[in-house]
Parts: structure tokens; sequence; C-alpha cells
């Protein structure tokens, strides 16, 4: 049992992070069914949900089998995040965490995101408000700094201890390299040595051999998972087994990837509508068949899929795939994001 916070205790040490446009309702449902605890909604702008936008009303919904469920802010404003606060309270979120790590230059260049790494006090003054006005527990993701110069994860973390946040996650990268070259381990043990409250890891967690990785080079407590989810919401299902039992997993089948295809695709046009929910499940088409051999034909039909009935006919075939290696190990299907 692994306690994230007061009020959550995981039976498993996974979770799934927030991911701009991926993980809506069906993405989060489906992770679910393969084992994952504790979800977080796409990165929510604090701003938006002021101005109660339609698009960020949707990306609030869930339903009961949906939990817990975390919803993380973008800001940088206490007055918006204040008033963000208070029109999701009666949502029931179990988390309310702060983007203090999103690296995309639109988000940094207004002073937000991985941006607030430059301004540790400043950051603490945001979480000490949220930490204050919430009624449930509250949480930041931070970066290892923002460039190689400037690393300064464990001051921002201790900051962020300071504020009375109940779990901070970090992922292993500073904000210049993005989702580029190698995670860090050893900053990450750092903070999670300096810190008295949980720490979950982020970075590279791509299969079950690269997340125990960060378990064992880290000490963490427990590991987000963010791109290695796309296409593959087995990989919570996969890792704890060799968390548990040190085998490496074998590889779904075309047939479980056929059928796991299916049930996403009824509850992204169920929840969206046939035709929006169809077109959106465009991109998640080829994550789920990467590494299939010979599937590229395939994947361009996928992208001009207009009904619900042709994208069905076209996941049907990919149950006569094999994998471009077959004795091959597990591979993960993550691509760059």
């Amino acid at each position: 049992m692994v306690f994230i916070t007061g009020k959550i205790a995981l039976s498993r040490p996974l979770i799934l992070a927030p991911m701009a446009g991926i993980t809506d309702l069906p993405f989060r449902l489906i992770t679910r069914s393969f084992g994952c605890e504790l979800a977080f909604l796409e990165m929510v702008s604090a701003r938006s949900l002021v101005q109660e936008s339609g698009r960020s009303k949707r990306m609030l919904m869930s339903v009961g089998d949906d939990r817990p469920l975390g919803a993380q802010l973008l800001g940088n404003e206490p007055e918006s995040l204040l008033k963000a606060l208070e029109s999701i309270r009666h949502h029931g979120f179990d988390i309310i965490d702060l983007n203090a790590a999103c690296p995309v230059a639109k988000i940094t260049q207004k002073g937000k995101g991985a941006s607030l790494l430059k301004e540790p006090k400043k950051l603490k003054a945001l979480l000490e408000v949220l930490a204050r006005h919430a009624d449930v527990p509250v949480t930041v993701k931070i970066r290892a700094g923002w460039d190689n110069d400037t690393i300064n994860a464990r001051e921002v973390a201790l900051h962020a201890q300071d504020a009375g946040i109940s779990a901070l996650t970090i992922h292993g990268r500073t904000k210049k390299q993005g989702y580029a070259g190698r995670v860090n381990y050893t900053v990450i043990r750092e903070v999670k040595e300096a810190l008295s409250i949980p720490l979950i890891a982020s970075g590279d967690a791509l299969t079950p051999q690269l997340i125990k990785k960060m378990f064992d080079e880290t000490g963490c407590d427990a590991v987000a998972i963010a791109r290695g989810s796309l296409g593959n919401p087995w990989i919570f299902r996969d890792t704890v087994a060799y968390l548990e039992e040190g085998t490496i997993p074998a590889r779904p089948a075309p047939e479980e990837i056929a059928d796991t295809m299916r049930k996403h695709l009824e509850l992204n046009t169920a929840f969206y509508g046939e035709r929006k929910g169809t077109i959106l499940f465009r991109k998640l088409f080829p994550w789920y068949v990467k590494g299939l051999h010979e599937i590229r034909q395939l994947k361009e039909d996928a992208f001009r899929a207009q009904t619900e009935e042709q994208m069905i006919r076209l996941i049907e075939k990919t149950r006569n795939f094999t994998y471009r290696h077959p004795e091959g190990v597990y591979e993960g299907f993550a691509l760059s994001c």
C-alpha cells in the first residue's frame, strides 16, 4: 500500500499523468480497466475555468468509476487559481495539482508551467493559496530545472513542501530538454531524500523495465506514466506483474489490441458523438498498432475514417497482423509527444 496523500492510498504505485489532448474520460476509463487506480484530467487553464469555456467543462466530466481523480491547474495568479478552485469544487476531485512543469513555449512565455521554476518563492506563494483554500490535498509537478545550468529542483521542492502540499511530482528533465535527452535520476533521488512528503517520479516511464529502473534509481514512492500509456493501457497491468514477479510480460496479442481499440472507440463516440469521437480516435490508432508488421497502409486508411463503422472495419483487420519481432522483448508502444 502506497499513500500518495493522507487521503489516497494505492495498492499499485502507478499513476496516469495528465496529458493535454489525451487523458480525457474515455482514455482514463480504458487505463483503469487495466489496473490504473489514480488518474488525472488533462491540464486545464485556471483562466479558462473562470471563463467557463465549453471545452473546459467537457474536460472536467467524469463518472463514478473514474475515481480517485486529480485535476491539474495551469496558472500563475493567485486570484485566478482561487476562482478556478471554487468553480471546480463541486466536481469532487480527490487532488488538486498545480503545473510547474509544462515546457511548451506558449505556456512558459506567459510565466506559467515550467517558468515558475525560475521563481521558487512565487511558486510557494501560489501553492500556499491553494493549500489554504482547497478541501482536498494539493500537489505540484515540477522539473529538474530550467536548463542544465539552473538545476534547482531540490530548492523548488523544499519551498513547495513548506507551502503545505501533500505530495510532489518531478519530471527528471529540464525545461530546455522538453522530452529529449536523458532523465536525470540523480536529481530525482536528491529531491526524494530532501522531502518528507511522498515523491512521484516522471520521465521515460515507457516500459515495465524502465519504470522499475525509476524506482530502483530514485527511491520514489510512485511513478507517473504519461507517454508510456499511449496505445498501451496494458502498461499498468504489465508493470505490476513485472514488479511483483520479475518476469518480462508478453506483449498483448493482436486480438487483445483489437478488442481494446473497439472498446476505446465506443467510449469515444459515446462521449463526443459518432463523428467527433471517430475523428479523435484517429490519433490513437497508430499508437495502438505500433510494432505490428506492415501496418502502414492500415494507419493511412484510419486517418481517413469518417464513421464509427469505417473505423471498426479497420480495427478488425488488425487481428490478422503480427509483430515485426514476434520473439522480441516487451518494447512499449510510446511515441514522443
